[in-house]
């Protein structure tokens, strides 16, 4: 302990004397640091309450949004400083190993960090008194890869000489993570120049960093994490109220299995039938459902003004009332028993938004033509670069997200604008955005027992191309 006590004292010396041009060095290095502060920022949002531990003077959480942001540090000379300098941040003068603030955080954020820290596990174990359910924490450190080359840059006077750190690699701070009781849900690097050379380090850091090979030898990298769920708990099967939405057109033969086949979920569910542009007598079917399934179900029905599944999948969310939304498509090729699993998946905690998949389990010969196959391979691997996790199938019509992160999604929008038809990659993308954990459920895809598929193989492709190309602008390239 005597060892331990010593190492704080000597970490506190050298922040207490870095204070005194913490300012000054920070704004030397600002095309560094900026970055971590416009990524962090990326998926902080409004109305988000936000923590930073280790917060120094100040400068990362005045730039971030969020509707209340309070930093801690070790060091008075620290948060003196902070709190001369920016009045609409709360800060607060306490070690990280002894944090005796009594709220919960939507986003807490350790920012290069857990290098000083004796005992990285049991600083992220305090973690979870400052946690909900749904807390997503960031925390950056440095590619140890760097290190020869940052030593170097102290003894040349280009860098802050600093003691010597603890060495964690990208998956050593995963692993902590995981022993403190944390769920890593997605981990990834940037910055291939740390220093702003005009037009090359922009072109380098926004552009070859994201590439394959490149992206591992970038100095920052970043872990993002949740709480761990109880899974002993089972106190989530009638938590939650849950909508499950049915854009239907030209599925007139389906509509009456979808009630019979649709299972309780939660403690209560409400299905929303949305008809839009049909042909046949899918309309007439849906009320003649609603009024002899009326005594035994909660249905309403709409129908939409505009075209394409995704503004219908968006009346149907408008008109829910419940917990949590889910779309199930009507031509029921994925079967409606499944959503007892993304219910779940959801409700116990293992993940924020849930998607389905396809391309797991053996499907029905005629489920899925060949082309269209290939077509959910090429995205599958076009997202798994694009989100910085893996994806099996983007364009499984069944998702199911919460609808407070719902409304969420919608404040956020206009960021990537009104881009998509299908409403699939608006979810998905949104859902990224939000910094929600996105976890996959296979499902058995089954062939269509009535009607056909509404899907264009080329033309709606080429469609979903450009929605990429759009997306990694937003995404990737930031």
């Amino acid at each position: 302990m005597q060892v331990v006590e010593q190492l704080k004292n000597k970490h506190l010396e050298y922040f207490e004397e870095q204070a005194k041009k913490r300012v000054r060095i920070r704004k030397r290095h600002s095309y560094y640091w900026n970055d971590i502060t416009r990524f962090c920022d990326y998926f902080a949002h409004d109305e988000l309450s936000v923590l930073e531990i280790g917060c120094g003077t100040g400068e990362l959480l005045n730039e971030i949004k969020g509707n209340r942001r309070v930093g801690i540090d070790f060091s008075p000379a620290m948060i003196e400083q902070a709190k001369s300098r920016f009045s609409g941040v709360e800060f607060h003068c306490m070690a990280a190993e002894d944090i005796s603030l009594d709220e919960k955080f939507d986003m807490i954020i350790i920012s290069n960090l857990i290098g000083y820290l004796d005992d990285v596990e049991k600083v992220l174990q305090s973690l979870h008194k400052l946690c909900h359910p749904r807390t997503k924490i960031i925390v950056t450190y440095y590619n140890y890869l760097w290190e020869p080359m940052l030593k170097l840059s102290e003894k040349l006077g280009l860098k802050t000489k600093t003691h010597d750190l603890n060495w964690l690699g990208l998956n050593d701070t995963n692993n902590l993570m995981y022993l403190s009781g944390f769920d890593v849900y997605r981990s990834t690097r940037r910055m291939l120049i740390p220093f702003n050379i005009p037009l090359i380090a922009p072109l380098f850091n926004r552009y070859i960093a994201k590439l394959p090979i490149f992206r591992h030898l970038c100095i920052n990298q970043y872990t993002f994490a949740k709480p761990l769920p109880d899974f002993a708990h089972t106190g989530y099967e009638d938590k939650f109220s849950v909508t499950v939405v049915i854009p239907a057109r030209n599925e007139s033969g389906n509509i009456e299995n979808a009630i019979k086949r649709l299972p309780k979920l939660g403690k209560h569910t409400e299905i929303i039938f949305i008809e839009g542009n049909s042909t046949d007598d899918t309309w007439d079917t849906v009320q003649k459902i609603q009024q002899k399934y009326a005594s035994t179900h909660d249905i309403k029905i709409g129908q939409q003004k505009g075209k394409g599944k995704g503004d219908a999948v968006r009346l149907g969310f408008e008109m829910a009332t419940c917990d949590i939304l889910m779309i199930l498509d009507a031509d029921l090729t994925v079967p409606p028993e499944d959503l007892v699993k993304f219910y779940d998946a959801i409700a116990s905690g293992k993940g924020d938004f849930i998607n389905g998949s396809r391309l797991v389990y053996p499907m029905d010969k005629e489920a899925m033509r060949f082309l269209n196959l290939l077509g959910n391979k090429f995205f599958s691997l076009a997202f798994t670069w694009l989100l910085d996790r893996p994806f099996k199938d983007t364009l499984c019509g069944t998702k199911v997200i919460f609808r407070d992160d719902y409304h969420r999604l919608i404040r956020n929008r206009k960021f990537f604008g009104d881009f998509d038809p299908f409403g699939d990659f608006d979810l998905l993308f949104g859902a990224h955005k939000l910094n929600l954990k996105i976890v996959e459920i296979p499902i058995r895809y089954k062939e269509r027992t009535y009607g056909e598929t509404n899907i264009s193989r080329f033309k709606h492709g080429f469609l979903l191309l450009r929605m990429c190309a759009f997306a990694a602008r937003k995404i990737k390239f930031i």
